[in-house]
């Protein structure tokens, strides 16, 4: 199940979260070889676990954020991260947006350079912050309406569900997948810790609302009138 929109408008621009969309768009040309990038600034941008465990390519933590391996891993990143960051980047404010995204990057970095510290193959990617912001709109948002698309071999239906739904199923697989070490390529354990993080650092937030009060009061909705109507639509073959 793939998000493309929530019924939680935000109440200002969320100019963070836009500028860090692209920012990891700008890195994408610059970093990939069909696009004229230059693929050893990528290589050296990377996260190294075993270079990080021996106190060495110290800045790959943070860069790694910012790089991508394909258009297909870039867009699915960008896409929850437009769906779900501007909500808490207007709860965080801006900068507390960009502090709290760094932090749940670098949480999840960590995570996975524990689990397999000797590993020489480069982790990139946004994931694991944008983990932190699902784990964060957990907290914050439960039942926030999500729209959704799934696609079941060649039928595509989009429908409406509690934000709970999508982003604890999605924990589920990032964490049953860690359990397991399976290697397909995908920093689960970074997923994973990644969403945790994001929950444990919204918490100050959450607090200065109200806490479960702010639950009672909104019943885990937005504070907000919704923006879109749930909806459906016939379904697609193609």
């Amino acid at each position: 199940m793939f998000p493309i929109r929530d019924h939680n408008p935000s109440e200002r621009t969320p100019y963070v979260t836009h500028a860090l969309i692209l920012l990891n768009v700008a890195m994408f040309l610059i970093t990939m070889p069909w696009a004229g990038g230059q693929v050893g600034l990528w290589h050296r941008l990377a996260l190294y676990p075993v270079a990080i465990a021996h106190g060495e390519w110290l800045w790959g933590l943070a860069t790694h954020m910012f790089l991508h391996a394909g258009i297909l891993h870039l867009a699915g990143n960008m896409l929850f991260l437009w769906v779900f960051g501007d909500n808490l980047e207007d709860q965080m404010g801006g900068l507390g947006f960009l502090v709290f995204y760094l932090a749940c990057g670098l949480a999840a970095a960590g995570a996975q350079i524990a689990a397999v510290p000797m590993d020489d193959i480069p982790m990139v990617g946004a994931s694991g912050a944008i983990a932190g912001v699902m784990g964060g709109y957990l907290l914050m948002f439960p039942r926030a309406r999500v729209d959704v698309i799934a696609i079941i071999i060649v039928i595509i239906r989009r429908f409406t569900i509690p934000a709970w739904v999508l982003l604890l199923a999605w924990f589920g697989i990032q964490l049953l997948a860690s359990a397991s070490m399976v290697d397909d390529g995908v920093a689960y354990v970074a997923h994973a810790a990644g969403f945790l993080a994001g929950i444990v650092l919204a918490v100050p937030v959450f607090l200065r609302r109200g806490g479960p009060g702010f639950w009672r009061r909104t019943h885990g909705r937005p504070p907000h009138a919704p923006t879109y109507a749930p909806s459906r639509i016939p379904r697609v073959r193609r």
